[in-house]
């Protein structure tokens, strides 16, 4: 039986210890055992693990291990390609912090802020550890007021998103301040081919840490599909988030007048929610992201925008509006729940013609259990595809009916079609009761089987 790896085996101060116990993490996940001592080494690395596997604290951890308190000069950058990310990794380094013997100065520099107040206050001194937007970031260091180039720490957080979403070059720019002897840390659910021209120019012989998952989603999660046919989408909305009593819940929709729709019409029907999508003003975004994790509000409606940058351990329920036109999305959206070891909930709508997207989905290896609500309660149901298997196993006729198929046409006396309908409807359902006496006659054999092996084991 192997030893369970824990965060004091790191040699990690001792006030990040205090703060890890504070936030309850137990052990460190997979991806923090391998990656957090190939850090320590000075090495670089490429991390590549899932979504909700604890890759913030796999980088901040020995950053703050490394940090020097005495020197006044920035020691380690983080960027991430979204504000909403930016504030999550800056609350959770404030955490880390908290404890320290000494005071660390850490600054979180995103767009939407005051670019002026940030250049006056970096005029009077710089952070020792800088979390931030590309574009703010580089931005800052091309006004000379942010000082990088004694820094030997770069973190490139959701690289795959930071190329998605156009930032790949400016990250490029920042890099090419810092000083040769650099320890680069890269991040990312997905390592995308168009990446690896960066990672090379950057990175000799890094460390490549891929985790593998055994399901794309994780197991602590119930993923369920529902059909909207027939059904007030916002309606039925309505009623998933309050049969329960959901901790939190995320409704994810792909745009944001879908969001703004969604949030106006729960709101008339009395619940307080949240709205995030890319839209709103920063301080606006920034405040309402605070009062989520303040747990102010129960029910939030937002965007893909904050698909990776809501990272709340209570978040309970799910629900996806509709499918996200980007499908490497749906893993991020449904990410959100289950983290921790705690159980939650995913549910995604879906309409008929949405079928092939399902489809897509599944044969990413991503496994639905189809629901719908009767009598008031969620219950399991069949299956979509049941209709083209049906099709299937009328086609496949044993040969006995196919002869009398035959042999009815070919009399072709009047209401021959009907006899034909008739005698293959009357076979299936002989199939179908002959179907259920073997099972009912399988399990009544595994009963007895059972039961043998109990009165031997006696």
């Amino acid at each position: 039986m192997t030893k369970e790896t824990t965060f004091a085996q790191f040699d990690l101060p001792e006030y990040l210890l205090t703060a890890i116990k504070e936030i309850n993490f137990r052990q460190p996940t997979p991806v923090q055992a391998k990656v957090i001592p190939v850090v320590l080494k000075g090495q670089s690395v490429v991390g590549q693990s899932a979504t909700g596997s604890g890759k913030t604290h796999a980088f901040l951890l020995p950053i703050f291990a490394q940090l020097n308190p005495q020197k006044n000069f920035v020691q380690a950058v983080i960027t991430t390609p979204s504000r909403e990310l930016a504030y999550q990794i800056y609350a959770a380094a404030k955490q880390l912090a908290k404890y320290a013997p000494q005071p660390f100065i850490i600054h979180n520099y995103v767009g939407g802020t005051d670019k002026q107040h940030q250049i006056e206050q970096l005029q009077r001194h710089q952070p020792q550890l800088v979390i931030g937007t590309p574009g703010r970031v580089l931005d800052l260091i091309n006004s000379q007021a942010l000082d990088i180039h004694e820094a030997h720490q770069f973190v490139v957080d959701e690289a795959d998103m930071t190329l998605d979403m156009g930032f790949l070059d400016q990250v490029d720019k920042i890099a090419s301040h810092f000083p040769d002897d650099l320890q680069m840390m890269v991040f990312s659910a997905t390592i995308p081919q168009k990446l690896r021209p960066f990672l090379k120019k950057y990175m000799e012989n890094p460390v490549m840490e891929e985790i593998p998952t055994e399901t794309v989603i994780n197991p602590n999660v119930q993923n369920w599909l529902m059909s909207t046919k027939g059904r007030d989408r916002n309606q039925l909305i309505y009623q998933l988030l309050t049969m329960g009593e959901p901790y939190l819940a995320l409704v994810f929709a792909n745009t944001k007048e879908r969001v703004e729709e969604l949030t106006h019409y729960l709101e008339q029907q009395g619940l307080k929610v949240a709205m995030i999508h890319g839209g709103l003003e920063a301080r606006r975004r920034k405040r309402t992201m605070r009062q989520v994790r303040e747990l102010e509000y129960q029910y939030v409606v937002a965007t893909d925008l904050a698909a990776r940058g809501i990272d709340i351990d209570g978040v309970s329920l799910v629900i996806n509006d509709d499918i996200p036109t980007d499908l490497e999305y749906f893993v991020h959206r449904v990410g959100r729940t289950g983290r921790n070891g705690l159980k939650g909930t995913a549910i995604t709508l879906y309409a008929p013609a949405e079928d092939d997207l399902i489809q897509k989905l599944e044969e990413r290896g991503i496994k639905f259990v189809p629901k719908e609500i009767r009598h008031g309660r969620l219950v399991t149901t069949h299956d979509r595809n049941r209709r083209q298997h049906y099709r299937r196993s009328k086609q496949s006729l044993d040969p006995n009916m196919k002869g009398f198929v035959k042999k009815t046409k070919r009399k072709v006396k009047p209401g021959y079609k009907k006899r034909i309908k008739r005698a293959i409807r009357e076979d299936e359902q002989q199939k179908h009761k002959l179907e259920i006496r073997h099972r009912i006659r399988k399990a009544k054999r595994a009963r007895q089987r059972q039961h043998r092996r109990e009165r031997n084991s006696r």
